[in-house]
């Protein structure tokens, strides 16, 4: 297949979005595809296009085996709701504008969560008169509801209503979660053209890592159990629950929580940090992939956290696959939903509910003093990460891409069941 990919992040970011396409079209280019990702400049969350990189109208280059071309848009950093859709809306016109003139693909492929991105996707498929595919992995922009980014009005309904538009007009929707393919149902897309294709982790890419002494050294961590949260400080992550919990343990010296990453309130939790004296928190900007392990080698817990909403009890975060990938016991602080019911069911960890920093502190404590329990917790965690393989993901959405090309519904049938 020629699968012409449209997204808004790829490496050398390192978000959700830019991993997931990334590990997954690399086994699509192993196997014969021919892939083009459609992208933008590496800007992702401080806003600043990163060293080696021009924020160009189009540049080329080719990364594992995929041909990569990105386009000029407005670099905004990841805060402020305006500026950012401003970022959203340039990609969606460079975009269409440069995958007009591009080579005619099999078929079009756009992911969320910003569906500015499905936009394109979609006029480039009606452009090139071939099946639109439309990832889901964020119910966005309910999930800028959830974490009031956007007030109820006639903007965010239009929005809505332009969201159900691209799921009707698309050839098949690949759906990350059961509950996102409930939520269309719901709301009236065909059951025919929606597959679920859960996320996944390429184990192989997360090499295991001593303790580095020095590392751990710096950071003032020598000694200590580490709460570790590795990923976007988002507001769909609510992590000034993990500031309440932390200034509830701050009798407790030798348990610290660090946190790396970057994002739209990074900023506002080191100054909260500051301004309550917290002496047990680490805050770590962004840092390479490559040197990612380093930093997951110090957590004796993986914390996934999220905020409570209903809106997120639908989604499963990447990084409690990333934890299962370096074999962390991982605690998950997120409202009731699938995420819980896998972790439940793999035994690779222990789920607290959201916003509730009183009975996070008291498990903190728990795992942090019965070192069987977390032991046992990390084997079943490293036994669940194959289970969640890239591989298998890729797979399964080649396959949903196959079936589209040729016509046939999204998921695949459930096998007949004898007769008696």
């Amino acid at each position: 297949m020629r699968i012409l990919f449209l997204t808004d992040n790829f490496p050398p970011e390192t978000n959700a979005a830019a991993t997931r396409v990334h590990e997954r079209a690399c086994y699509w280019a192993r196997w014969g595809h021919e892939v083009t990702v459609l992208t933008s400049a590496p800007n992702f969350p401080q806003g600043k296009v990163y060293p080696g990189y021009r924020n160009r109208w189009v540049q080329r280059e080719v990364i594992d085996g995929i041909k990569v071309v990105r386009v000029k848009t407005f670099v905004a950093p990841n805060r402020g709701v305006k500026l950012r859709i401003l970022d959203f809306l340039s990609y969606m016109v460079s975009a269409t504008a440069v995958g007009t003139l591009m080579r005619r693909p099999d078929l079009v492929v756009a992911t969320s969560p910003q569906f500015f991105c499905a936009v394109a996707g979609s006029n480039l498929a009606f452009i090139k008169r071939v099946p639109f595919v439309f990832e889901l992995a964020d119910l966005w922009p309910a999930s800028i509801r959830a974490v009031g980014a956007m007030k109820n009005g006639p903007v965010l309904r239009a929005t809505e209503r332009l969201e159900l538009a691209l799921y009707r007009r698309s050839s098949a929707v690949v759906a990350l979660t059961e509950a996102f393919k409930e939520d269309l149902e719901a709301r009236g897309v065909s059951t025919d053209k929606i597959a679920v294709v859960r996320n996944g982790v390429d184990v192989d890419r997360h090499p295991h890592s001593a303790v580095d002494p020095v590392l751990a050294a710096e950071l003032g961590l020598e000694g200590k159990f580490v709460v570790g949260y590795i990923g976007t400080h988002g507001l769909a992550h609510d992590l000034h629950n993990v500031l309440d919990t932390a200034e509830r343990l701050s009798s407790r010296p030798e348990i610290a929580f660090m946190l790396v990453g970057g994002g739209a309130v990074r900023d506002e939790l080191m100054a909260e940090t500051e301004r309550r004296g917290l002496t047990n928190v680490r805050f770590v900007p962004p840092v390479p992939k490559s040197e990612i392990g380093r930093y997951w080698a110090l957590c004796d817990l993986g914390l996934v956290h999220l905020k409570d909403d209903p809106v997120f009890e639908t989604v499963i975060p990447s990084k409690m696959f990333e934890a299962m990938a370096y074999e962390k016991p991982i605690l998950l602080v997120s409202p009731p939903g699938e995420a819980a019911q896998i972790l439940e069911n793999s035994g690779a960890g222990v789920w607290v509910p959201a916003a509730q920093p009183e009975v996070l502190a008291r498990l903190v404590e728990d795992l942090a003093g019965d070192d069987l329990r977390r032991a046992a917790l990390a084997a079943r965690s490293g036994l669940a990460a194959p289970l969640f393989s890239r591989e298998r993901q890729a797979r399964e959405m080649a396959e949903v891409l196959d079936r589209v090309l040729h016509g046939k519904p999204a998921h695949a049938p459930e096998p007949a069941r004898a007769s008696r």
